[in-house]
């Protein structure tokens, strides 16, 4: 990357020491004779024509390739993730068909922003040639008219070459600038979504909570879909130390409403409350303190064991890392471990999902907070520990 970025770099510093070469060449050539500059002049407009009218035919491939590339990147990795399922499911001949489907829309992107990008050199090149010799047939017959002296000709002759000759280095650049700007479009739709609300003028904060979670009226729906409500006027209470499973069938809402009281989303209508104060009025920093929360997809980085449990909880000893390990049954299959926890976790150690579930219990323990919340963590049949069952939590 760094050699196509220098190489970038060099493009533009040659084009713009180019710059006063290209005024300087126009001025002499109209001092020199009008009539011969307004020719080449024609023919560099003709040619500058004629490459905008490839690069608006052409920019859409560009467009299309960045696209194509990413759906079949993307599919790729997906079929890596899954390629247990697809294999047990003898799908590898269906995932063969649709990878050369959006194999073959990648080749035929390229093949036609190359070849039309391809085409602007090329093409001022001629127009530039044919520049050049209309100058020649213009020059000769003011010379017959003895308008124009022969010196004077070929001095001309080399004033349009040098003046043509920045404008066959904007042409070889302009693939990779077809090429930037169509990456720009994908970076740019990023920048362009919606930043989240600035809260440096919040100063409320929960110091010492007791526990108290209240859904007041709550009406939410997705922004991608602001029409279709998915909660309607949901209430309900959650006094401290009280236990409260939410039940409900695939896709009812149990995650969002999680989402919800983490300020992950925000509600469309009614309040949370945490202690009777609503989370609008808490920074998400303040909120996120509040609660330990294990997810129903498990997360660990690569790194050691003891960072994978640690993470980001300042002053936690080994006494007290232990301690909720053995609450949670990890503690054995930790100790078994090479290096027990300073063992580096990573796509190579053999470590099972239920595992991989335990310890994320553990790492919420370990951070203590005053509520708990389970999405889901006991649906591997992982038990939930004693230590935890004295505090309030939602699931």
């Amino acid at each position: 990357m760094d050699n196509v970025e220098r190489k970038k770099q060099g493009q533009a510093e040659r084009l713009l020491r180019c710059r006063p070469q290209f005024i300087g060449c126009l001025i002499m050539m109209y001092y020199t004779n009008w009539i011969m500059a307004m020719t080449t002049v024609v023919a560099t407009i003709v040619g500058l024509i004629l490459m905008v009218v490839i690069m608006g035919r052409s920019q859409k491939y560009f467009t299309a390739r960045q696209e194509s590339l990413g759906d079949l990147n993307g599919y790729i990795e997906e079929m890596y993730n899954g390629h247990d399922i697809i294999r047990i499911s003898n799908a590898e001949d269906e995932v063969l068909k649709k990878f050369s489907s959006l194999n073959q829309r990648v080749k035929d992107a390229n093949f036609h922003s190359q070849f039309l990008g391809g085409l602007m050199q090329p093409l001022m090149t001629f127009i530039g040639n044919v520049g050049y010799v209309a100058v020649c047939i213009v020059g000769a017959a003011l010379i017959i008219n003895g308008n124009i002296s022969f010196g004077a000709i070929t001095a001309f002759l080399i004033y349009t070459r040098l003046f043509e000759q920045p404008l066959r280095q904007i042409s070889q650049s302009m693939v990779q600038v077809q090429s930037c700007a169509a990456a720009a479009e994908r970076v740019f739709d990023f920048l362009e979504e919606e930043e989240m609300e600035d809260e440096t003028a919040k100063t409320k904060q929960i110091e010492k909570v007791s526990g108290t979670v209240e859904f007041s009226h709550v009406k939410f729906a997705y922004p991608s879909a602001p029409e279709k409500e998915i909660i309607h006027d949901f209430s309900a209470k959650v006094k401290p130390g009280q236990k409260v499973a939410i039940v409900g069938p695939t896709g009812a809402g149990k995650t969002t409403m999680v989402n919800l009281l983490m300020r992950f989303f925000e509600t469309t209508g009614g309040k949370i409350l945490i202690d009777g104060v609503p989370t609008t009025e808490l920074t998400r920093r303040n909120v996120h303190d509040q609660f330990g929360m294990v997810l129903q997809d498990t997360w660990l980085f690569e790194g050691t064991v003891r960072e994978n449990l640690v993470y980001n909880t300042q002053g936690v000893t080994d006494e007290q890392m232990i301690r909720a390990c053995k609450a949670c049954g990890i503690h054995h299959f930790i100790s078994s471990l090479p290096h027990g926890y300073d063992t580096v976790l990573s796509d190579n150690t053999a470590i099972s999902a239920g595992q991989k579930q335990l310890m994320t219990i553990a790492r919420a323990m370990i951070q203590n907070s005053p509520m708990l919340i389970l999405d889901e963590a006991t649906s591997r049949s992982t038990p939930v520990p004693r230590s935890s069952r004295s505090r309030p939590w939602i699931s």
